[in-house]
């Protein structure tokens, strides 16, 4: 059964015992107070019989049961507009006089009263009639009588029937009244249990932002505030799983990447060793650059784990020289602009930056790639960089390649935008590079910005400001 069924049924059920268990208290209480009164008037008649009979003797001498019953047959005592019936008799229960209660039988009550006792009983005579049938003892010489009289009751049975007949009218009227209050109060009540259940039903299939609202200030006001407390947290815990998750594949497709770029140099310098005869200086230098890139590599994966999955943003910056750097990143791609049929050269002032090299590496062999990927055979490409006037420094990347359209110039920082899908796809391309160089300029307090027409060629420049600063 449904909380609302039995929040409706408990509702009705209660006020309808409680209204049954005090209307039967009530009536009942009324009937037996009106019942007690009619026990004290016949006590009081019996106390009138008593003194009417004792005046009818007094200065008598009634030696006779005959003569007890001639006198007490004339005996009347009027009381409320009635005659009072009345009967006398002796301890056997033989009846002595009086003006008869033939209806009631003889000694069912004074056999059960002690001789200085009185009492009463209520009985029902054939004609449904209902009778206060009462006795009271009278001492007459050495004997003692009986003196018992009876009241007719049968209006107050009359009166508490009509009152039950009208009570159970009264109780479907008010189970009515009641039931429709009570569906009334349980949708009110329970309209905040219906919005939680929907909001949960709704955060089931994906909507996190789901919130209830908190109407009241009891327990189911706190229960909706709980609620939206535990749906917050719950939204936050997602959205940190999310990002983690997010993080996780941006490093998985970063260093799938980034990966490249390395492997390009060492196949380059391999294929210098393997396709033609060489000096011992080629052979150490090609082993050189072939061990670099591979220590470079092993490095780069570690910083690529901490920047994307870890999130980290305290990487030390070190001072080098921007020359010294820029030759040997763009030695590190010479063979594979050289073998693009692509002149290409560096154009570095000598003077000290604050970098984190490997991750700058990163950024300035992506550009020169994408350079690659964007030039045609003949074209060229130049590596420049130049001190600022703030301490900083500028390195740029330019080439001359068919350039980009001014309206995909705000998109290309976007993780897995291409410009040219189709070329950078079969080139190996994956619509990160400028993304993650983007995030290592800015963890290195910089920017980076590209400058590009169709048919001009472009320019990517990386803007680094002064003092080891990040």
């Amino acid at each position: 059964m449904k909380l609302f069924w039995k929040l409706f049924c408990s509702m009705v059920s209660v006020t309808l015992l409680a209204c049954a268990v005090g209307g039967f208290v009530l009536i009942d209480g009324q009937f037996r107070a009106a019942l007690d009164q009619e026990v004290q008037a016949l006590y009081v008649e019996n106390d009138m019989l008593r003194f009417v009979l004792a005046r009818e003797l007094e200065g008598r001498s009634v030696s006779r049961r005959e003569e007890l019953s001639r006198l007490t047959g004339s005996m009347l005592l009027s009381s409320g507009g009635r005659t009072a019936a009345f009967r006398l008799s002796g301890g056997d229960g033989t009846v002595l006089g009086g003006t008869g209660l033939p209806y009631l039988e003889r000694g069912a009550l004074t056999g059960a009263l002690a001789e200085d006792r009185r009492g009463w009983r209520l009985v029902r005579v054939p004609e449904g009639a209902a009778l206060l049938h009462g006795a009271s003892a009278l001492s007459l010489g050495d004997e003692i009588l009986w003196l018992e009289n009876c009241r007719d009751v049968s209006a107050l049975f009359v009166q508490r029937d009509g009152q039950y007949r009208s009570f159970s009218l009264v109780m479907l009227a008010l189970t009515a009244g009641v039931g429709l209050l009570s569906l009334l109060v349980s949708h009110v009540i329970l309209r905040p249990l219906e919005r939680l259940s929907a909001a949960t039903r709704k955060m089931a299939e994906g909507e996190l932002a789901q919130r209830v609202a908190v109407t009241s200030g009891d327990e189911l006001g706190q229960l909706s505030e709980d609620f939206n407390a535990m749906a917050g947290r719950l939204e936050e815990q997602v959205a940190q799983l999310t990002a983690a998750a997010r993080r996780e594949r941006d490093f998985t497709a970063a260093f799938a990447h980034e990966i490249k770029t390395p492997l390009t140099s060492i196949i380059g310098y391999a294929d210098l060793l393997l396709s033609r005869e060489n000096t011992p200086d080629q052979v150490r230098d090609s082993a050189g650059y072939i061990f670099r890139e591979g220590r470079r590599l092993e490095a780069l994966s570690g910083k690529l784990m901490e920047l994307i999955v870890l999130d980290r943003r305290d990487f030390p910056l070190r001072p080098v020289s921007l020359r010294a750097f820029l030759e040997r990143t763009g030695n590190a791609l010479r063979p594979a602009l050289e073998g693009a049929s692509l002149r290409f050269r560096v154009d570095a002032e000598e003077t000290p930056v604050f970098l984190e090299p490997d991750l700058m590496e990163t950024v300035c062999l992506n550009l020169l790639d994408n350079a690659r990927k964007a030039t045609p055979p003949g074209g060229s490409v130049t590596l420049a960089g130049r001190g600022t006037e703030d301490g900083g420094c500028v390195i740029q990347v330019t080439d001359t390649g068919k350039g980009i359209p001014e309206e995909e110039l705000g998109r290309i920082a976007e993780p897995f935008y291409m410009v040219d899908k189709s070329r950078a796809r079969a080139q190996g391309g994956a619509g990160l590079g400028l993304a993650l160089c983007k995030r290592i300029a800015e963890l290195h307090g910089g920017t980076l910005n590209v400058h590009s027409a169709p048919g001009a060629g472009s320019t990517a420049e990386v803007r680094l400001k002064g003092g080891g600063e990040a």
